[in-house]
Formats: C-alpha cells, sequence, structure tokens
C-alpha cells in the first residue's frame, strides 16, 4: 500500500481533478513537473496496465528535466521501488509490477505523434510542442492529459484553458515544499517587476525589454565552422553552471548548451567536457573563479579567463548584437534565459543601458567567448593570469 499522506497539498489537487485536461501554469521552482510526476507513479499502481506517456520537445530536454526528476522521485520512494523497476536508461521506460507502464518521449511532428495510444498524457513544458503535435497525442488518450508550463508568454495551451473539460491551476515557488528559504527568498527577491510576476508569481507575461531578439533555433551545429570554443559560468547551490559550445560560422554564432546544472563540482565540469569530446579546445570560464579555473587546468584542459573591465558586460552584450546567434531546440536553459535577459526599466517607464542580474548564466558563458574573440572593435580590457 503506498503511503500518500505526507504528500504536499498541490499532489492531491492534481490527483483529485474531475476534468479530462490539468493546465499547469507555473513560475520557476513551483514544483509542478515533479508533482506531477509524483501523481503519474501513484497512479500507475493504483490502476494496473495503465500506459502512461511523458512528452517533452526532445529527449535531451527529457533527460534533463523530467525523466532525471522521475528518477529521483523513484529513487526516494521505497514504495515506489517496491512496485516499480529500476528504469532502461535506453527505453526511458518504468514498468510496475502490475503492468502499468510510464514512458518517457518525444515526437518529432504531426505523423510520428499518430503511433501509439495511451491511458494518461503528460505534455512537459508544453510550450516547446506545436499543437498539432498536442492533437494527435490527445485524441489517442483515453483517460485525463496534463499539461505544464512556465507562463512567459501566451501560447495554444492558453485557449484551452476556457474549455469546459479543463481544470487550471497557476503556481508559484510557495508551492514546492523541497526549496530553502534561501531558494524562496531569492526567487521572491526578484526586483524587475514583470519578471517578478512571470517567475514568482507564475501570471502569463510578455516580457518586454528583451536583451537579445538577434536570436532563433536550429536542429543542430554546423559540421563546417570558422571557430569554436567552450563558455563556462560558475555556479553551484543556487545559480546553475552553465557549459557552451559556441561557433562561428557563415558570419553567424551557433550555440550549444553542454551542460547546465546546479551542484556540479569543478571535477564534474571537466569529466562533461572531456565526454564531450572537446578536452582540447580553447575554454573561456569567469575570471572571478581563478581557483576553478586553476583545478580546470589541473585536468589538463585549455582554460583561460574572459577578459574583463569597466562596462565589459555591456560591451559583450553589444559583441553578440552584431551576430545573429543560432540555438538548439535541446538547449533548454538558453532559451529559458535568452526570452527572459532584460534591461532594468525605472519607474516611470525607462529603459535603462543596464541588465538585470537575472536568467544570465548561459549567456554570460557566451559573452565571455565573446568578449576574448569575437571582439574587433575594443581591445581595451585585461586579462588576470592565474
Amino acid at each position: 500500500m503506498t503511503n500518500i499522506l505526507n504528500k504536499p497539498k498541490y499532489f492531491f489537487s492534481l490527483l483529485n481533478a474531475t476534468k479530462r485536461i490539468t493546465i499547469e501554469q507555473g513560475g520557476t521552482s513551483s514544483g509542478k513537473t515533479y508533482t506531477t510526476l509524483d501523481v503519474l507513479f501513484y497512479i500507475g499502481i493504483q490502476e494496473p496496465n495503465s500506459v502512461i506517456t511523458v512528452v517533452g520537445q526532445d529527449v535531451p530536454n527529457l533527460k534533463k528535466g523530467a525523466y532525471r526528476d522521475a528518477k529521483n522521485i523513484w529513487a526516494s520512494s521505497p514504495d515506489y521501488q517496491s512496485m516499480y523497476e529500476k528504469p532502461n536508461e535506453t527505453d526511458r521506460i518504468f514498468k510496475c509490477k502490475n503492468g502499468s507502464i510510464i514512458e518517457f518521449t518525444s515526437y518529432q511532428d504531426e505523423q510520428d505523434a499518430k503511433s501509439g495510444k495511451r491511458d494518461y498524457l503528460f505534455v512537459n513544458e508544453a510550450n516547446g510542442i506545436s499543437f498539432d503535435i498536442y492533437w494527435q497525442l490527445s485524441i489517442r488518450t483515453k483517460k485525463r492529459i496534463f499539461l505544464d508550463y512556465n507562463p512567459n508568454e501566451r501560447f495554444w495551451a492558453h485557449d484551452l484553458i476556457t474549455e469546459p473539460d479543463a481544470v487550471f491551476f497557476r503556481t508559484w515557488h510557495v508551492h514546492n515544499p523541497f526549496l530553502t528559504q534561501e531558494q524562496h527568498d531569492r526567487i521572491e527577491g526578484i526586483k524587475d517587476k514583470e519578471l517578478w510576476e512571470v517567475y514568482a508569481r507564475g501570471y502569463t507575461g510578455k516580457i518586454s525589454g528583451l536583451i537579445y531578439t538577434n536570436w532563433s533555433l536550429c536542429d543542430e551545429l554546423p559540421k563546417d565552422y570558422k571557430k569554436r570554443y567552450i563558455g563556462i559560468d560558475f555556479g553551484f547551490t543556487n545559480d546553475p553552471t552553465a557549459i557552451i559550445d559556441v561557433r562561428l560560422s557563415n558570419g553567424e554564432l551557433w550555440v550549444h548548451e553542454i551542460a547546465y546544472s546546479n551542484g556540479l563540482l569543478n571535477t564534474d565540469i571537466a569529466r562533461i567536457i572531456k565526454e564531450y569530446g572537446v578536452g582540447s579546445t580553447t575554454i573561456v570560464a569567469d575570471s572571478a573563479e581563478p581557483k576553478s579555473i586553476a583545478e580546470l587546468r589541473s585536468h589538463g584542459l585549455n582554460v583561460e579567463p574572459a577578459k574583463k573591465g569597466a562596462d565589459s558586460i555591456k560591451n559583450g552584450i553589444d559583441i553578440l548584437k552584431r551576430y545573429k546567434i543560432n540555438i538548439t531546440k535541446s538547449s533548454a536553459g538558453v532559451r529559458k534565459e535568452i526570452s527572459s535577459y532584460k534591461y532594468k526599466v525605472t519607474r516611470d517607464g525607462l529603459t535603462l543601458n543596464e541588465p538585470i542580474d537575472f536568467y544570465n548564466h548561459a549567456m554570460d558563458a557566451v559573452r565571455y567567448v565573446g568578449l576574448n574573440y569575437f571582439n574587433t572593435y575594443n581591445n581595451n580590457y585585461s586579462i588576470s593570469v592565474i
């Protein structure tokens, strides 16, 4: 018997919802994905032979997001471990002893989505999936559908909110019992009103004053390129470490997220870079972390500090604005940041030429590469030699 008495209140709100479609709009770190997966694990036990499909934009995003959360949920629950086998990493399927399965997959297009039927559907980060794909999945789902997303702009899921068979939940960080007080305070302390409404309260908003508008999505990086570097912005507990592959090809920048994760030690960073196959590539890292740079060098990596000086943030941004930036679809962290990174706005509505220090780790990693290697106009910067 699975014990759910200590589950958070939101777990029961999702579990007991009576509508066919459950729409979850949440701010940052609201716990919506984690809680939905927890509910699905429970449903799989309660309803034998259920087919539960978790869909993401692509497999890399699933592995870094929902699938990783599911593995953590399984590993932390003796009840779930007793009922579900350890997932097969190739198939990404949790198999329950009663015949239920939870599968994690993605679909390339509408035609691809026509394959397979299921009892329950969870579309994770639904704003990364087209309505055509969702529609094909939905008409092949017998029972309930769950959708979740961050609300930085309106998209097709908002049109479903008023449907008679839909229930809508708006969540924010206070609904996540697993955050520390420091994490709550950090989110609650967002000073920009637009960002606060979207990320601290989960309201739908169109973010104005975005710094980068010169970007688009691409399927993959070009194999032929003129220059290639790796950018690193260090983080750990509250901020993610961003490791970014940056290439210059046909006069455009091409960006791919190698890693974007909290809690990475320098040994982890070195391992990730080597496993990615760029151990000999020039790496540009945040010069504010000389010890980390020295440690990465001790692992045989070719790391140099970013060139910083007066106005280096502004100048680095100006450098990147000279190029069209192509971001791979699987780069979830980069995409989230570039869609939210904005200039400060005064109370009178005046936009300042000063970025808000929020959601900028991946873009900082790209900026470091720009400062060191794409700055053809200004060389008045000094490097801190370690």
